[in-house]
């Protein structure tokens, strides 16, 4: 593994995550399956290992080991359970934009919360009508004087109910600099929470709706100046959001395969082993070279995230290419199964239904291509990761790598 850019100490990193993921996650996601109710107690445990602070500074409490560890940690996680691979990912977009638009006090109240576990934080953009049309949202922040007095709704929220700070982007002004961003937190008057709906996939995991009504927030919780909302959205959902949900869709990429190949081998049809038929080594063929695939495209884009280079078409193509390869081989996986597939004793029906979640946040596989597109042409408006190299280049990374002392924080 360490071919795809990593090194000893992020695999000892993998499998720190992987023994916490076999020992505290499976046993947890019959009942998660069941239910479908938000995993709040499981959340709380993932939280407490650490590893949401996984790209924040050492001097705040947090690991300091940057995006490739991030997405180890949200694969490894992923490989297990859709879901709580999702959690982690939508709280890291949470700490994005306390990071790199959080004021000095900002980061010294949240982000050692969040690097102890004790805060889960989100981001909110999305809303009803408007849905990824960030300059179509209607939800309003009106100064009051030392407030702001917030009036709408958000929906699709990772983390909605679990969270406990949440980064809403509203509308201050008008066109694309008159939107904000603030810091609600999830116990301040007029906010409140839309009830839980399970959806298809990713039980265990919310992603709700939050609800403003005259929810009046301190001035000092504004998230840079009014104004930089666009900012905060944009730079959060391509810096974190794709390389994320990337994460989540190479977690489950990997469990299809495990669980394909392992059924190969076990069942038998025709007196020997289903392996032992060319029409599935080729499909167990094509599964795994899209998995390599799409591997080598999440690795090597958030490496160049890690060293602070211009990767925006990377990553977009790494989210691009890693849901749609998920997406094929969970169907590959179904087919191989055949009926067996249909019936939940085997996860492989899971896999299918959470890879489907990944489609549509931080851009479906349609916006990724036209903005793809056009880089190729030169039409493209910039780059997020170049303009906020700085930010996101802490120290360099062999070297960071080399001064941690352990692979995450124990509970």
């Amino acid at each position: 593994m360490e071919r795809y850019f990593t090194s000893g100490w992020h695999e000892d990193l993998r499998r720190h995550v992987r023994e916490f993921a076999e020992r505290e996650v499976r046993p947890r996601i019959s009942e998660m399956e069941s239910s479908r109710a938000v995993a709040y107690e499981l959340s709380g445990l993932i939280a407490r290992q650490g590893w949401i602070g996984v790209t924040i500074g050492r001097e705040y409490g947090g690991m300091g080991a940057g995006h490739l560890a991030k997405t180890i940690i949200i694969e490894e996680l992923a490989r297990v359970c859709g879901a709580m691979g999702a959690m982690v990912q939508a709280s890291q977009l949470g700490v994005a934009k306390i990071i790199h638009f959080g004021s000095a006090l900002q980061k010294r109240t949240w982000l050692p919360r969040v690097a102890a576990g004790d805060c889960l934080p989100t981001i909110a953009t999305t809303e009803p009508e408007s849905g990824g049309h960030v300059l179509g949202m209607a939800t309003t922040a009106v100064r009051d004087g030392d407030d702001y007095i917030l009036n709408g709704r958000k929906v699709f929220v990772g983390n909605s109910h679990v969270g406990d700070v949440h980064g809403v982007v509203v509308r201050t002004g008008e066109g694309s600099k008159g939107l904000s961003a603030f810091l609600v937190e999830s116990d301040r008057p007029g906010f409140s929470l839309a009830p839980h709906q399970p959806a298809m996939g990713l039980h265990g995991f919310s992603f709700g709706e939050l609800i403003f009504d005259n929810c009046r927030v301190p001035a000092a919780n504004l998230l840079g100046g009014e104004g930089q909302g666009l900012a905060v959205a944009y730079s959060s959902s391509v810096l974190y959001g794709r390389p994320n949900l990337t994460a989540v869709s190479l977690g489950i990429h990997q469990a299809a395969f495990e669980e394909t190949t392992a059924l190969c081998i076990e069942r038998e049809r025709y007196g020997a082993p289903l392996a032992q038929l060319n029409s599935i080594k080729l499909r167990l063929g094509r599964m795994k070279s899209r998995l390599m695939t799409a591997r080598l495209a999440a690795y090597h884009a958030v490496h160049l995230l890690d060293q602070g280079l211009p990767c925006d078409a990377e990553l977009m193509n790494a989210k691009y290419l890693n849901y749609e390869t998920s997406v094929e081989s969970a169907r590959d996986a179904m087919e191989i199964h055949a009926a067996s597939g249909l019936f939940t004793d085997r996860p492989v029906e899971r896999y299918l239904r959470d890879a489907q979640h990944i489609y549509a946040p931080a851009g479906t596989s349609d916006i990724q291509l036209l903005r793809l597109g056009e880089v190729a042409l030169g039409t493209d408006k910039g780059q997020w990761s170049e303009r906020l190299a700085e930010l996101v280049r802490t120290v360099e990374p062999r070297r960071r790598l080399g001064q941690l002392e352990t692979v995450g924080h124990p509970a």
